[in-house]
């Protein structure tokens, strides 16, 4: 996908370099293997219309990573970047962004070798070289949006997301902010969804991305689990879980759907299916920037479900008994359908 040939050097090909050396599992680049609307391989091959061509220089999938070896390696396309050679290119930041400048020696992360002194590169450094440069930056998964499980208090490396690093009102010299997709992992289509609408506004084709104030995609991330939950139901009638196993909503065992944007319980996981509550898993609040250290112990109630799911414990039983009394009339037949001489639906003839 981030082969060196004739075509991939074209001027109007959109190159998307994708730095997973910062702090991180990796996790979001297997994730978006799982993509369907679209799926990575129709971005890549332009299977959608409109799109312009795309080289992906992607460290999952390359055929050029490994030990360097010379001017086709999988390196040399952020060299050539940086030296202006690429134009235009998208970067894609996968980890959290440690604090180099706390590291008295050795450094935290980083990958490639300076030409000119032979020691690594940090991610940071790269950072900062490549962002001026970049037509978009995009972070993926919330270790390269807010930090994430390496950013938790008690940290050694002051880790952070890209918008700590870079300051979160960073705008590209094409004037669009950072674009900050969370998730832990990402859902694979949000991303893939993204990086779409971008590819097409770098074409003309889309107005400017709507991201809300933490900088996500708003129409991803402008609701909240809760409300696109299949468990939602059960929480307005005052119906809950005791233990794992069961239809009921999740907030006494610990769920945090009703305070945390994110569209997985609407949208499930892959094509339409799973998603964290909708396979009875509570909701940990990974798409958040307080995540971890605001949601923690995650198995504990939120502080505020005692006083709200307790109200809804209190009214839910009379909203149940109203439709029950509901449900026994319309769970039967209108009283003309049956055989006979007489019409009984009302019908009057109009002559």
């Amino acid at each position: 996908m981030g082969a060196a040939t004739a075509e991939t050097t074209d001027t109007d090909v959109v190159h998307v370099l994708w730095i997973n050396a910062g702090l991180s599992c990796d996790g979001d680049s297997v994730s978006l293997t799982a993509a369907m609307q679209p799926s990575i391989e129709e971005i890549v091959t332009g299977a959608l219309p409109g799109l312009p061509k795309v080289a992906v220089h992607w460290p999952l999938i390359d055929f050029e990573c490994g030990p360097v070896q010379g001017a086709d390696n999988f390196v040399e396309w952020f060299f050539k970047a940086d030296r202006g050679e690429l134009e235009p290119f998208v970067l894609v930041v996968e980890g959290s962004i440690p604090n180099e400048k706390i590291k008295k020696e050795g450094y935290w992360c980083g990958f490639g070798d300076d030409p000119a002194t032979g020691q690594p590169i940090t991610t940071s450094e790269w950072l900062d070289r490549l962002a001026p440069k970049a037509t978009a930056v995009v972070a993926i998964g919330t270790c390269a949006t807010y930090g994430g499980i390496h950013a938790m208090a008690g940290n050694p490396t002051g880790a952070m997301g890209v918008p700590d690093h870079l300051g979160w009102d960073w705008k590209s010299k094409a004037g669009l902010p950072i674009v900050c997709v969370p998730g832990c992992p990402i859902q694979p289509d949000n991303f893939a969804e993204t990086l779409t609408y971008l590819l097409y506004q770098l074409a003309g084709s889309a107005p400017m991305i709507p991201l809300d104030d933490k900088l996500r995609p708003a129409w991803l991330f402008g609701a909240t689990v809760h409300e696109g939950c299949d468990r939602g139901g059960y929480y307005e009638q005052g119906q809950f879980a005791t233990d794992y196993g069961t239809p009921e909503c999740l907030v006494r065992l610990g769920c945090w759907g009703p305070v945390v944007k994110c569209n997985v319980a609407k949208r499930g996981w892959t094509n339409g299916v799973g998603g964290c509550p909708n396979v009875g898993g509570i909701c940990i609040a990974c798409t958040m920037p307080g995540f971890p250290d605001k949601f923690m112990p995650f198995m504990d109630p939120p502080p505020g479900s005692r006083v709200s799911s307790g109200a809804s414990s209190a009214y839910g039983p009379l909203i149940r008994r109203l439709r029950a009394i509901t449900l026994k009339t319309v769970d039967k037949e209108p009283k003309w359908r049956r055989t006979g001489r007489h019409l009984t639906t009302g019908y009057r003839p109009p002559w």
